[in-house]
């Protein structure tokens, strides 16, 4: 079972946090470039990958579950949700960036948003990054 819960663990985690990653981080450059029908498909992508981000707090938590008093396992499961909150904001600033876009020809506040999008996806990343650190060298051999 753990071996199970392990292949789980980091097949969502390539599949699910890598694929996310990229579409928030590219999020900036389409909004700069005004094309809607991109930022449609990357907020879409960016709720079906967070959704899929979920499956590894899961299996990490059940993976992880005899070990959840151990400061690496506490750490990165509080970076974690630290990344979905971001990640929460991230996809609503790429909805009212889209609205904006289809409203007014350029404002100040889709420049704002996709500041924004830019920042905390890059905050993201080195969340998983750290994350990723703590799970190679705090977790038990």
């Amino acid at each position: 079972m753990t071996q199970l819960l392990l292949w789980l663990h980091i097949g969502f985690a390539i599949f699910a946090l890598g694929p996310l990653t990229a579409v928030t981080m590219s999020t900036p450059r389409f909004i700069r470039s005004r094309d809607l029908n991109v930022l449609r498909y990357l907020h879409r992508t960016t709720r079906i990958y967070a959704i899929g981000a979920i499956g590894v707090f899961v299996a990490g938590v059940l993976l992880g579950r005899d070990y959840l008093g151990k400061p690496y396992l506490s750490i990165s499961m509080t970076l974690f949700i630290v990344a979905a909150v971001l990640l929460v904001i991230v996809d609503r600033d790429q909805a009212a960036a889209i609205k904006l876009l289809s409203a007014e020809p350029s404002t100040d506040d889709v420049k704002a948003q996709r500041a924004r999008i830019g920042a905390f996806s890059g905050v993201i990343a080195l969340i998983w990054l750290v994350i990723l650190v703590l799970m190679v060298w705090g977790s038990p051999a």
